[in-house]
């Protein structure tokens, strides 16, 4: 089943704009696919699908790119043009972006394979990152601030 649905998923993004979430499970409901949300999320997580922009300034989800020069700098762009804060707390940082583009600021983190880094969670608007150790997250605060300029 979880083949099945990846696979569709990917069809489904591939031929439509799908800007949220719940589009994508709505679309996978049409499709006969029922699915949750929480499915969803860990579908794309594992899919590596990445948000763009449309020409009318929206965000859909896309295909993932081939690994290389062209995919880090469209993520680094992503990254730059999307996150308006990033702060600390115990071992998180907490990365506020603008609506619809944390999935695509956590595909960028997750990219970076910064070692003190041990996984990142994704809503519409905010990132948490889970640091290890937790006195390391205001260095790995500061570099993801770098990656902002």
């Amino acid at each position: 089943m979880k083949a099945r649905r990846q696979a569709k998923i990917l069809e489904v993004i591939k031929n439509r704009v799908i800007e949220t979430q719940e589009e994508l499970a709505a679309a996978l409901g049409e499709e006969g696919i029922p699915v949750t949300q929480a499915t969803i999320s860990r579908d794309i997580k594992e899919l590596q699908l990445n948000k763009v922009p449309t020409p009318d300034g929206r965000y859909r989800y896309a295909l993932p790119e081939e690994v290389g020069i062209g995919a880090w700098d469209k993520r680094r762009r992503i990254f730059r043009e999307s996150v308006l804060s990033i702060d600390f707390s115990g071992n998180l940082v907490v990365i506020k972006s603008l609506p619809g583009t944390a999935q695509g600021v956590a595909a960028a983190i997750d990219h970076l394979n910064v070692a003190e880094i041990i996984g990142s969670v994704a809503g519409d608007d905010t990132v948490f990152v889970a640091v290890k150790p937790a006195d390391a997250a205001p260095e790995v605060a500061e570099r993801l601030r770098g990656l902002m300029r």
